[in-house]
């Protein structure tokens, strides 16, 4: 497996593709906006300048990488040579639904469809095809250049194949894959966003601040980041799809989102990259704490 195609530009995408043009593998990365893929290489060529600098990698070897991305704004001409696919479009699942019809419809009847998705079940996206049993989760971990894990998901129908293949895949990209059966939020997300839902509770509730949730998980957990600000590196849109994703899946009220997400969503305070969330993150503030103007 050598012709890699990745779905989505944006900060999962653009890093899916980093990776695994780093090592050796030919990528076609695909959006339906010019301004999304220059947007996404800049980023990458970004990253391997910081990587650069830290001689982690050399200048000859930044180069090779970008020179292994070719972008594409026509599914149908990005997908028609690969062997593996990876949809890693906006968390939506009609969207998603609909691209893999299309894949269906354009890829190689021997090609691998993965789905980066961080919730919506496998099985039901995997229904979408004429065989599905080629159909996966492959959930990388955001930032995707420097976390280890990648999250293997199996369909009802993905088959031993199928499942073998994409966990040597993410061997050679120095990844630990882990493989999870196919239930809602997987395994990463149904522990990690109660926890940052909790942690969005106890701040509507007034028990305390933004700082002293986070500084009690960092210090007191040994949390690399607290939940609040890690929500707001996710993206507070993207957690509240996650818990609708799986309360709905569950129908469970410890999975709802709570009111001061939704209406934080609602006001576009989405965190990193809306500029503000649960920290501001504008350029003359930097990350400070914002106010609670969403608390009630």
């Amino acid at each position: 497996m050598k012709n890699i195609s990745v779905i989505g530009a944006g900060t999962m995408g653009n890093g899916i593709a980093h990776t695994f043009a780093q090592f050796g593998y030919k990528v076609n990365l695909i959006d339906i906006s010019e301004e999304s893929l220059e947007k996404g290489l800049k980023t990458i060529s970004g990253n391997l300048d910081r990587m650069v600098s830290k001689e982690k990698i050399s200048e000859s070897d930044k180069e090779t990488t970008l020179n292994n991305i070719s972008t594409f704004t026509k599914l149908e001409e990005g997908v028609k040579d690969a062997d593996v696919v990876v949809e890693a479009a906006t968390e939506n699942e009609d969207l998603k639904m609909k691209i893999f019809r299309q894949l269906d419809e354009s890829c190689r009847k021997d090609s691998i469809l993965a789905s980066n998705t961080s919730s919506i079940p496998i099985t039901k996206i995997a229904a979408e095809v004429s065989n599905p049993e080629r159909v996966i989760g492959m959930h990388f971990m955001n930032p995707v250049p420097i976390m280890k894990l990648v999250e293997i998901i199996r369909g009802y129908n993905t088959s031993d194949e199928v499942t073998k293949s994409i966990m040597e895949l993410s061997e050679k990209l120095n990844k630990v894959p882990v493989e999870v059966n196919d239930y809602p939020g997987f395994v990463a997300n149904r522990i990690l966003m109660p926890m940052i839902n909790e942690a969005i509770e106890s701040l509507y509730n007034g028990v305390a601040g933004v700082y002293e949730i986070d500084t009690v998980m960092k210090l007191g957990m040994a949390h690399p980041m607290g939940p609040l600000q890690l929500a707001d590196f996710i993206g507070l849109d993207v957690c509240h799809s996650i818990l609708e994703v799986m309360y709905d899946g569950f129908k469970n009220p410890k999975y709802a989102p709570c009111p001061m997400l939704t209406n934080m969503v609602r006001a576009g305070k989405l965190g990193v990259k809306s500029g503000e969330g649960f920290y501001d993150y504008s350029e003359n503030k930097k990350a400070e704490k914002v106010s609670a103007q969403f608390s009630k």
